[in-house]
């Protein structure tokens, strides 16, 4: 809610963020915030946090103004004042509730924000009233945001960007494909996301610049706890703790194989969960001299390089999440609804891209996952059916051995009259899965 803008004006709220600034900038700049509703504030000077909240409660009292007041980077303000969440905690608890004052806390640190709200032993824990986790959008608003042509288009602008606004927003920016655009905002020593990562880790509360080795292993390809502490040449042992920090920020996932028990498994994977940095990992941190010293053509061929792989793996990542939320408008979903989705894998067997049962217990879909950016040929479907009608079903616990199984083939796009329905697999596209 910024000043001037149409919810601003909507709600009567006042928006402040805070940055990295000292304790007394940042009070004065809070306090600046604040006139733009309570006229005069900014006129004040305060000693600390108390003194101040104090006095926006007692003029807003005054003033008849319930909020909202939106807080926004609250890590940045107790970076500089460790004492805040505890005055928060006492000011939300007595003086905001006597005004009646609607208050809203934000923060882009999640280990931070977790901290503060949501842990039990934290300051502000209990006290709201609605806890919003804003995680990326879904790939199927891209054709709105960037226009884009076709599923194909859709799923390459989502292998690079993911789902995070801000990257859509200078995509938008840039004509040609995803891949030129790609060139020009990342690739490019001089482009405002060839450094971001970097940029990301260092405005984490506390810094994350100390799980960056492991970033750099993963993203090179070592998904096995015991591949990635050989990389950056740490013992296995010590990993839990920046494993479990990347989790937390929501830039590595952890996968099992279907059927697995979440805790119990050993045979699980970690991979990047963010699309943008499982590009900026394969595509710029190990070529930084190169690229800084390379050409347009340089940067091009290097793209070229991991191009399809990036996009095949975006493309998994949407078939998956998507499945449980097909309707019956689909024919896959017709047989649902599905629950979540995931990989299967053991040795030396058929790994399967897509696995999940029906709520109702009584299905098991097995899905296979196919990129291509050319739209397959009605040749080209028989035989990847085919192939999947007689590919050995996973070695599951036995619960999944009465169930139903479901064979599905997705490919971002088919051409007009291919059948969707064929004898031994259900086709679904990405019109299915991106709408």
């Amino acid at each position: 809610m910024r000043e001037g803008s149409p919810t601003r004006a909507r709600h009567g709220g006042v928006y402040t963020v805070a940055d990295l600034s000292s304790a007394e900038l940042q009070r004065d700049y809070f306090a600046t915030a604040i006139s733009g509703r309570l006229p005069g504030f900014a006129d004040l000077t305060f000693k600390d946090w108390r003194g101040l909240l104090s006095r926006v409660a007692r003029e807003a009292a005054d003033a008849q103004w319930r909020g909202p007041l939106v807080i926004d980077e609250l890590p940045y303000l107790v970076g500089t004042s460790p004492e805040l969440p505890s005055v928060l905690q006492s000011w939300v608890d007595h003086e905001a509730r006597r005004a009646d004052l609607l208050v809203a806390v934000a923060g882009s640190s999640q280990r931070m924000m977790q901290g503060l709200v949501l842990s039990a032993d934290a300051p502000l824990f209990g006290r709201a009233d609605e806890i919003l986790e804003l995680g990326p959008l879904e790939p199927r608003y891209l054709r709105q945001a960037l226009n884009t042509r076709n599923s194909v288009d859709q799923v390459e602008s989502f292998a690079a960007w993911g789902g995070v606004p801000r990257y859509w927003e200078l995509a938008s920016t840039r004509q040609g494909s995803p891949r030129s655009r790609v060139e020009q905002l990342v690739l490019d020593p001089l482009g405002p996301l060839h450094r971001e990562p970097d940029r990301l880790l260092l405005e984490e509360v506390p810094s994350a610049l100390d799980v960056r080795p492991v970033l750099d292993a993963i993203g090179a390809g070592a998904h096995r706890v015991s591949e990635i502490a050989g990389r950056i040449g740490r013992p296995a042992t010590s990993m839990s703790r920046p494993l479990d920090r990347l989790l937390g920020l929501g830039l590595a996932r952890r996968e099992v194989p279907f059927g697995d028990s979440e805790k119990k498994s050993r045979r699980s994977l970690y991979k990047l969960d963010d699309p943008f940095f499982r590009l900026w990992f394969r595509t710029v941190a190990p070529h930084r001299s190169q690229l800084a010293a390379g050409s347009r053509q340089t940067r091009s061929a290097l793209l070229s390089r991991f191009w399809s792989g990036l996009v095949a793996q975006a493309w998994e990542d949407i078939c998956r999440a998507g499945v449980p939320r097909l309707t019956a408008t689909s024919a896959l979903g017709k047989l649902g609804p599905w629950g979540p989705a995931s990989r299967w894998w053991k040795g030396d067997a058929p790994e399967w891209d897509v696995v999940s049962e029906s709520i109702d217990g009584r299905r098991l879909l097995l899905g296979e996952v196919k990129w291509t950016a050319r739209i397959p040929s009605t040749r080209d479907i028989e035989r990847l059916e085919r192939a999947l009608t007689v590919r050995r079903p996973p070695a599951l616990p036995g619960r999944f051995a009465k169930h139903e199984i479901v064979r599905a083939l997705f490919v971002p796009e088919i051409r007009s009259g291919t059948r969707r329905r064929r004898q031994g697999a259900l086709v679904v596209t990405g019109s299915d899965l991106l709408r």
